[in-house]
């Protein structure tokens, strides 16, 4: 039922190339779980905000408090211009202009909704991780009040508030998404010339405090 909604809709395997932007920070698919965004499975029809232990963007939790629940329009919308429909989101994406894109990945999308058991015997589409790293760094655990002193240089261009003037907000993210993409950075894995000398700076500790302070900010 849902392969042929979704059919309906746009064409689902283009779609799945479409949602490759999308990927870095939204899994989908059998065992799909929240990271920088949160999963998928399950968007048509759900509540705005309501997946429980995420943290949303204050703007997503006060509609999902007006009742405001992921229908084909509003999802529409929401991929076209994201901050057009919710001003304060943090999705750090501009949107999907052209209508064939954001109907096949909606296509592909409605490919997981209705039931769980629906839910295709994939992997998550999330990607692999950029870099390796050891369990003894991934332990680290961090000070976020160090982390807010070494923060000053950060926020001369990542806004505390989570908004994307340009650059994508970075407030509120996991912990640990946020330790692997600054070693990525740190390793020149990442391409941001900036972002690699900034990382190249930092140990591992300074990494894991500054993922601490950011992943406590609303």
């Amino acid at each position: 039922m849902a392969e042929q909604q979704g059919a309906l809709i746009g064409d689902a395997e283009a779609g799945e190339e479409v949602y490759e932007l999308c990927v870095g920070c939204h899994e989908v698919g059998r065992g799909a779980e929240n990271g920088i965004g949160p999963h998928l499975n399950g968007i048509f029809g759900r509540k705005a905000g309501s997946i429980e232990g995420f943290r949303y963007s204050k703007g997503l939790v006060r509609e999902g408090t007006l009742g405001m629940v992921w229908t084909l329009e509003l999802l529409d919308a929401y991929l076209e211009n994201p901050k057009a429909l919710v001003s304060d989101t943090r999705m750090s994406f501009d949107g999907l202009e052209d209508k064939t894109d954001r109907d096949n990945v909606l296509a592909y999308l409605r490919q997981f909704s209705d039931n769980p058991q629906n839910i295709p015997e994939a992997a998550p589409t999330g990607r692999a991780r950029e870099v390796e790293l050891s369990p003894e760094t991934l332990a680290i655990v961090g000070d976020p009040e160090f982390g807010a002193y070494l923060a000053n240089e950060c926020t001369t261009c990542h806004q505390v508030d989570g908004r994307n003037d340009g650059i994508p907000g970075i407030v509120g993210w996991p912990e640990e998404d946020f330790v692997i993409a600054m070693h990525a950075y740190k390793r020149q894995i990442r391409p941001h010339p900036v972002m690699q000398m900034m990382a190249g700076r930092l140990s591992d500790e300074e990494i894991a405090a500054l993922a601490a302070y950011f992943g406590d900010l609303e």
